[in-house]
C-alpha cells in the first residue's frame, strides 16, 4: 500500500495503524484524540489503552490485540515508540504487518534516527501517517493559527493572525487556546484591533518581569522569568532592552536629587508610579553596581545580536550579574 502523510485533521482515523510522527506534543495529542473520537463514534464502548514504552513489554501487545468473544472495538496507543525495547519492536513489527480487525493501533514516534526500523516497518505496511512536526519557524506558527481559525469556521485577517503569533509566541497550546477564546468571545471577522485588546503587551510584560526581578536582586526568579519568556517566543532583543531600561532607571534616580515623585517624573521623564517602583528597587545599588550592570547589558545585547554563539547564555549571564550588582550594598 502506498504511504500517505496527513495532517492531524485529515480523514481515515480508523485505519488499522496510525503513525503520528514528530515532536509537537499538541499535534501528537490531537492525532490520538481524533482516532479515539472516531472509534467511540463507531462504538461508544470502545476500550482505549494508552501505553508508554515501559508498560509495553514483550507479549503485551499480543495480549491487548487478541480476539475478543464480544468483538469489542479497541484503540491501543503507544507513546514514544522510538524508545521501545528490541524485543517489543519485533512484536510491533509483526502486528503492523497483520493488524487485527476492530483494533486501531496508534504509534507516536519522534521521527529521528532512533527507532527508525520500526518507523520504516510501519510505513512499509501502509500505516496511515500523521505529521506532527515541531513548529520552530514563525511562518509555520502563522499557518497553524490560520488553520485553527478555518477549522473553527471563522475568519481572521492576516494582520490579526500575525499579531496573535507576535503576542503569544511559540507555544502551540497557547496559540490554539487564544484562537478558541477569540472565536468564543468575538462575533464576525477577527481583526488586529481585537487581538490587540486581548493580547498585545504580553511579550513586553514578560520581558519587563525579567528586568524587575533582576534589578531587585532576585536572581532565581529573574532566571525563571527569563526561561519562561524565551520558551514562549519573546525575542531576546526585547529582554535586553527591558534590562537596559531597568538599570538606567536605577542610575538616573540614584543621581537625581530627592524630591516628590511628580517633580522627579518631570525631571527624569518617568511616570510618577515608576519613580515609586524604582525607589524601592534601588535599595542595595551602588554607582559601581550600576556601571557593572550596564556593561553586562551591553555584552548581552552584543550576544543576542550576533556577537556570540548562545543568546540564551548571554542573557542568563547578564541577569545573574545584574542581580548580584543589585545586592552589592546589602552584601
Amino acid at each position: 500500500m502506498a504511504r500517505k502523510t496527513e495532517t492531524a485533521g485529515q480523514a481515515d482515523p480508523l485505519a488499522p495503524v496510525t503513525l503520528a510522527v514528530g515532536q509537537e506534543e499538541l499535534l501528537l495529542d490531537r492525532a490520538v484524540q481524533q482516532v479515539v473520537a472516531a472509534a467511540r463514534a463507531a462504538d461508544a464502548d470502545t476500550d482505549v489503552r494508552d501505553l508508554t514504552p515501559d508498560q509495553l513489554e514483550p507479549g503485551t501487545l499480543a495480549e491487548l490485540t487478541s480476539p475478543s468473544l464480544f468483538a469489542e472495538r479497541k484503540v491501543v496507543v503507544v507513546r514514544n515508540a522510538q524508545d521501545l525495547s528490541a524485543d517489543t519492536v519485533k512484536d510491533v513489527k509483526a502486528y503492523v504487518a497483520a493488524p487485527v480487525e476492530e483494533i486501531t493501533l496508534v504509534l507516536l514516534h519522534a521521527g529521528g534516527a532512533k527507532g527508525k526500523a520500526l518507523l520504516d516497518a510501519a510505513r512499509k505496511a501502509g500505516a496511515r501517517e500523521v505529521a506532527c512536526p515541531k513548529m520552530t519557524k514563525p511562518a509555520d506558527r502563522l499557518s497553524f493559527v490560520r488553520s485553527e481559525f478555518r477549522t473553527l469556521g471563522r475568519s481572521a485577517t492576516p494582520e490579526a493572525c500575525q499579531a496573535l503569533v507576535d503576542a503569544i509566541g511559540s507555544d502551540l497550546r497557547e496559540l490554539a487556546s487564544a484562537v478558541s477564546q477569540l472565536v468564543a468571545d468575538v462575533e464576525g471577522t477577527i481583526d488586529e484591533a481585537v487581538v490587540g485588546r486581548y493580547y498585545t503587551g504580553r511579550a513586553e510584560a514578560s520581558s519587563f518581569t525579567v528586568a524587575d526581578r533582576a534589578v531587585e536582586g532576585r536572581a532565581a526568579e529573574a532566571l525563571e522569568a527569563l526561561r519562561w519568556s524565551l520558551a514562549t517566543g519573546v525575542a531576546p532583543v526585547m529582554i535586553t532592552s527591558a534590562l537596559a531600561q531597568g538599570v538606567r532607571a536605577i542610575g538616573k534616580l540614584s543621581a537625581a536629587r530627592g524630591g516628590r515623585p511628580a517633580d522627579l517624573a518631570r525631571e527624569l521623564g518617568m511616570p510618577p508610579w515608576k519613580i515609586d517602583r524604582v525607589r524601592q528597587q534601588m535599595r542595595g545599588w551602588t554607582p559601581e553596581g550600576v556601571a557593572v550592570a550596564l556593561r553586562a547589558v551591553a555584552e548581552a545585547d552584543a550576544g543576542v545580536k550576533g556577537g556570540g554563539d548562545d543568546p540564551e547564555y548571554a542573557l542568563e549571564k547578564a541577569v545573574v550579574t545584574i542581580a548580584r550588582a543589585a545586592r552589592a550594598r546589602r552584601g
